[in-house]
C-alpha cells in the first residue's frame, strides 16, 4: 500500500476524503501522525494554497502529499470569502462565528441576488519538488439561506441550499453529500488520474 500524507489537520476534509479513497492501494496518512506544522497560506487562490500545503507536507515527511484548498464564493460579496472562508470572521474564528458574519453581510441581499458555490482545488505532489503536480478541481453551485439548516457537514454546510436536492448541505445525509460536493467531484477526477 503507497502512503500519502494528507497536509491538513481539518476533521471534516480527513473524514471526507478517506471515505473517498476507500478501495485505492493508497493510505492516507492525516499530516499530524508526522508532526507537520501548519503552513502560512500566503498564495492568493485556491491552486496556489493548496500548492503550498503539498510541497510542505511532502518537504516534512519525504512522503507523496495530497492537500486541498477549498471555500465558499458568494456571488453577491464579488466572490468572498474565497481563499478567505475558513478565517472570513477573524484568525481565530469557528464555523458558527464565520456563519454569522456571512448572514449579517447579506442581510439584506433577496434570494434572487444570493448566488454561490463551493470550490475545491485537491493538488497531488509526488515529492516536495514535484514539478508538475496532479491538480484536480470541482465546483458546486446552490445559493446562500437567510438561516442555518441541518446537523451534517462542516463550514458553510448549515447554510449552502442545494437546489437539485431542494435542502441545506447540512441536510444531506454524508454519503449524498460525498457523492455530489465540490471535493467529491475534485476527488473523483484525482481517483481516475491515480488509477492510471
Amino acid at each position: 500500500m503507497k502512503r500519502i500524507v494528507l497536509a491538513s489537520g481539518n476533521p471534516g476534509k480527513l473524514r471526507e476524503i478517506g471515505k473517498l479513497l476507500t478501495g485505492l492501494d493508497y493510505e492516507v496518512l492525516p499530516q499530524s501522525e508526522f508532526d507537520v506544522s501548519e503552513v502560512e497560506e500566503t498564495g492568493l487562490s485556491f491552486v496556489e494554497n493548496a500548492i503550498i500545503k503539498a510541497r510542505h507536507a511532502a518537504e516534512v515527511t519525504g512522503l507523496p502529499a495530497l492537500s486541498d484548498d477549498s471555500g465558499i464564493e458568494i456571488d453577491a460579496l464579488n466572490g468572498a470569502p474565497g481563499i478567505y472562508s475558513a478565517r472570513y470572521a477573524g484568525p481565530d474564528c469557528n464555523d458558527q462565528d464565520n456563519n454569522d458574519k456571512l448572514l449579517t453581510e447579506l442581510k439584506h441581499v433577496p434570494d434572487t441576488q444570493r448566488s454561490a458555490r463551493y470550490q475545491c482545488v485537491i493538488v497531488y505532489m509526488r515529492h516536495a519538488a514535484d514539478p508538475m503536480p496532479l491538480i484536480c478541481t470541482g465546483s458546486w453551485e446552490g445559493r446562500i439561506l437567510h438561516a442555518p439548516r441541518g446537523e451534517h457537514g462542516f463550514g458553510y454546510d448549515p447554510l449552502f441550499y442545494v437546489p437539485t436536492h431542494d435542502c441545506a448541505s447540512a441536510e444531506l445525509p454524508p454519503e449524498v453529500k460525498n457523492q455530489i460536493s465540490h471535493r467529491a467531484q475534485a476527488l473523483r477526477k484525482l481517483v481516475e488520474s491515480l488509477s492510471q
